[in-house]
């Protein structure tokens, strides 16, 4: 009866058979394969903790965590780092944290899936923001020399040591600058430059609201937008309103007491820290063409909203293509020429790195995450190496 069956269907309905039947193994096997991927890379991720020197022939110390979690986190003595002929060799004095360090250290799914590692951390080291000394440099190095201050980006900043890449992100120290401001300046100065200049296009006179003003990113992106020549409003809680002022705002809301979606206000750019608005609440307060740039995971910690936060991340820009308004997620790029153009407006006093606390010792970066992570700071954490 089948063979008759299928004899008697129309012709042109066998190939449609046929294609939905390898459709269908096709996604079955893509199925499979991914499970047996996940599977293998998370029952073989490992990372270095294993292969460590029971004691270095020239010990420094170094914040590093082989499992994770935030009770992981160890002071420990590694191998002295020796730098390569492009790289110089710096003394660590101050490093500071940003809320990826936490989403790293806890094992944030979205931060395994970028690279960090299914089970274990792939890099035990932690920090990405310092400020130092040179000490030595490689033999192909000819910008920096021995005794340079400087200050930039490099993973396993947490440490008495580090190498870096003397063409990356690393640039000369602001001599007005101390080594605590400076070291808190990579991250967050960069994230706020190239959301406004490379991704929100902000040009002198216009509006520009900066959601979150007074954390770490925030407080870099209203002084960033002054330099620009926009007119900035800034967006906090009632303890930081002065804050906010004191760096340059000319308009700041206390969003305990007003929903800026609300007030009729219109922008040509809204820099978004905190992402706690729908898509259509935000394009309310955008003029015609403007640009929401959307920055950051949703900040420190792990919050019940963060999940919508982001979510909000990767739909919003979907969502905009449909637009007149644009929504643009990025991720940074740390990068010489950026740290210079910030320390050429620290130079200038037209950027000051705000530091909220200032931990004196490695032995700290526990409980200066732990506050980092509750979600209050103003301005950024900052731990002296000694």
């Amino acid at each position: 009866m089948n063979e008759v069956r299928i004899m008697n269907e129309p012709k042109a309905t066998r190939p449609r058979k046929r294609w939905k039947r390898v459709l269908k193994w096709t996604l079955g096997t893509i199925f499979v394969a991914l499970i047996l991927w996940g599977f293998i890379a998370y029952w073989t991720s490992t990372n270095d903790c294993d292969r460590k020197v029971a004691n270095p022939a020239n010990p420094v110390k170094a914040v590093v965590y082989c499992d994770y979690g935030i009770t992981n986190l160890k002071l420990e003595e590694i191998e002295k780092p020796n730098p390569t002929d492009d790289q110089v060799l710096v003394r660590v004095h101050a490093a500071s944290l940003n809320p990826l360090d936490g989403h790293f250290v806890r094992g944030m799914l979205l931060a395994r899936l970028m690279g960090g590692g299914l089970r274990k951390p792939k890099d035990t080291r932690l920090g990405v923001d310092y400020a130092g000394t040179v000490e030595a440099v490689g033999k192909n190095v000819t910008n920096f020399k021995p005794g340079d201050e400087i200050f930039g980006g490099r993973t396993g900043s947490l440490a008495q040591y580090v190498c870096a890449r003397a063409d990356r992100a690393i640039a000369l120290k602001p001599a007005n600058m101390t080594f605590e401001q400076a070291g808190s300046v990579a991250v967050a100065g960069i994230t706020a430059l190239q959301g406004l200049r490379d991704k929100g296009h902000v040009q002198a006179g216009q509006k520009v609201l900066i959601n979150g003003a007074s954390g770490g990113v925030g407080t870099f992106a209203v002084q960033i937008a002054k330099s620009l020549g926009a007119e900035v409003t800034g967006v906090c809680s009632t303890r930081n309103l002065d804050l906010v002022r004191s760096i340059g705002a000319d308009h700041v809301i206390d969003y305990t007491k007003e929903d800026f979606t609300k007030s009729g206000q219109r922008y040509d750019v809204i820099f978004d820290n905190v992402q706690n608005h729908t898509f259509s609440e935000r394009r309310r307060v955008l003029t015609p063409n403007g640009i929401c740039v959307l920055a950051g995971l949703g900040g420190a910690g792990w919050h019940e909203d963060t999940w919508t936060h982001l979510v909000r991340s990767f739909t919003t820009p979907l969502m905009s293509k449909f637009t007149s308004q644009k929504f643009s997620f990025y991720i940074s790029q740390l990068n010489h020429n950026d740290l210079a153009w910030l320390g050429d407006r620290m130079q200038s006093g037209k950027v000051t790195p705000v530091i909220d606390r200032n931990y004196k010792s490695l032995n700290d970066v526990r409980d200066a995450l732990a506050y980092l992570e509750q979600g209050h700071a103003h301005g950024k954490v900052v731990i002296s190496v000694e």
